[in-house]
C-alpha cells in the first residue's frame, strides 16, 4: 500500500490479471456448457440428431494398402529443436473423401442418411494406418547454419489416417429432407458438428467433464479475484481509520496546546511553543529525516516503537540529526 491510503502497482496489476483471466475462464465455460446443453438436446429438437450408424459408401471408395476408405488424410509434421524447446509445424497436408451414408445397426432398416463436410466435424474417427519418422539429414553448412538461427530440425513425421468402410460413427449435426433423402450437415445455427467413434453417451460424458473442470478453474480464480479485492479494500479500510485516528490526536494535541498557551503566563507561552509534542514537558532537540519535521525532544524519540515514525506525518525516521539552541 502507498503513502496517502492508494493500492500499488503490483496490487493493481494482480487484481486486473486476476480479473482477466476469471472472465477468460468464465467465457470459455459458458461455451462448454452451451455445447454440453445442446448435446443433450440433439435428441428431441428437430434440427439436430444424434446417430449411432455404420458408415458404408454411397459409390466409389478410396482405395489404400491398408484398405478401403471413405476420408482420408495424409499429413506431413516437422519437428525441429528452436530455442531450448520443442516445435512442430504442419508442412504440407493432403485430404480426400468421398460420398458416405450412415445406416442403423439394424438389419431391414431402409434409411440411409448421407453425411457432408465430414472433414468439417470435430473428433472425426480417423484411423491412424501408417506412421514413419524421417530424421533430417545435415550437411555441415547446415550444421553451421542451423547453429547461427538457432533452429536444429529434427526430422518429418509422415502419418496417414482414414475413415474405414464399415466404422462405427455417431454423428452430431443438422437432419434435413431433401428430394426423399436425409442429410446429415453442419449445423447453420452455431452448433458443434460432431462425427465421432465414441457413442452419444461417451460422447457427452466427455463434454459434461470439460464443463467441470472450465467450472472448477473459474471458480478458483473468482476466488482469488475477490480475496485480492478484498485484501485492497481492507487496506484502505484501516489507512483511512489510521489516517483519522492521527488526524483527531493532532486535533486534540492543538486544542491542549491552546489550552495551555492561554493559561500560562506571557513569558512561558515561547517555552510552550517550544515543548516536545510528546511530552509537552521537555524541549524539542530533534530533526527527523527525510521529512524534517522539529517536534519532540531526544528522550521520547527513543521511546518511540518500532519502526519508529514521526509523530506529526508518519513518515519512517531514516535519521535523526541532534538540534542544538545557542
Amino acid at each position: 500500500m502507498e503513502s496517502g491510503g492508494r493500492p500499488s502497482l503490483g496490487q493493481f496489476i494482480l487484481l486486473g490479471s486476476s480479473s482477466v483471466i476469471t472472465a477468460f475462464l468464465y467465457s470459455v465455460y459458458r461455451q462448454k456448457a452451451q455445447v454440453a446443453q445442446e448435446l443433450k438436446e440433439a435428441l428431441v429438437t428437430v434440427a439436430a440428431a444424434a446417430l449411432w450408424t455404420l458408415a458404408r459408401a454411397s459409390a466409389r471408395v478410396l482405395s489404400s494398402p491398408a484398405g478401403r476408405a471413405l476420408c482420408w488424410l495424409l499429413s506431413y509434421l516437422e519437428f525441429s529443436y528452436c530455442c531450448r524447446n520443442d516445435c512442430s509445424k504442419i508442412i504440407h497436408q493432403r485430404t480426400n473423401t468421398v460420398p458416405f451414408d450412415l445406416v442403423p445397426h439394424e438389419d431391414g432398416v431402409a434409411v440411409a442418411v448421407r453425411v457432408l463436410k465430414p472433414l468439417d466435424s470435430l473428433d472425426l474417427g480417423l484411423e491412424t494406418v501408417y506412421e514413419k519418422f524421417h530424421p533430417s539429414i545435415q550437411s555441415f553448412t547446415d550444421v553451421i547454419g542451423h547453429y547461427i538461427s538457432g533452429e536444429r530440425p529434427k526430422g518429418i513425421q509422415e502419418t496417414e489416417e482414414m475413415l474405414k468402410v464399415g466404422a462405427t460413427l455417431t454423428g452430431v449435426g443438422e437432419l434435413v429432407l431433401d428430394n426423399n433423402s436425409v442429410r446429415l450437415q453442419p449445423p447453420k445455427q452455431g452448433m458443434q458438428y460432431y462425427l465421432s467413434s465414441q457413442d452419444f453417451d461417451s460422447l457427452l460424458q466427455r463434454q459434461e467433464s470439460s464443463v467441470r473442470l472450465w467450472k472448477v478453474l473459474t471458480l478458483v480464480f473468482g476466488f482469488a479475484t475477490c480475496a485480492t479485492l478484498f485484501f485492497i479494500l481492507r487496506k484502505q479500510y484501516l489507512q483511512r481509520q489510521e489516517r483519522l485516528r492521527l488526524k483527531q490526536l493532532e486535533e486534540e494535541f492543538r486544542e491542549h496546546e491552546a489550552q495551555l498557551l492561554s493559561r500560562a503566563k506571557p513569558e512561558d507561552r515561547e517555552s510552550l511553543k517550544n515543548a516536545c509534542v510528546v511530552c509537552l514537558s521537555s524541549f524539542r532537540s530533534c530533526v527527523f529525516l527525510e521529512c524534517g519535521h522539529i517536534c519532540s525532544c531526544t528522550e521520547c524519540y527513543r521511546a518511540l516503537p518500532e519502526p519508529k515514525r514521526c509523530p506529526i506525518c508518519r513518515q519512517d525516521i531514516t535519521r535523526v540529526v541532534p538540534l542544538y539552541n545557542s
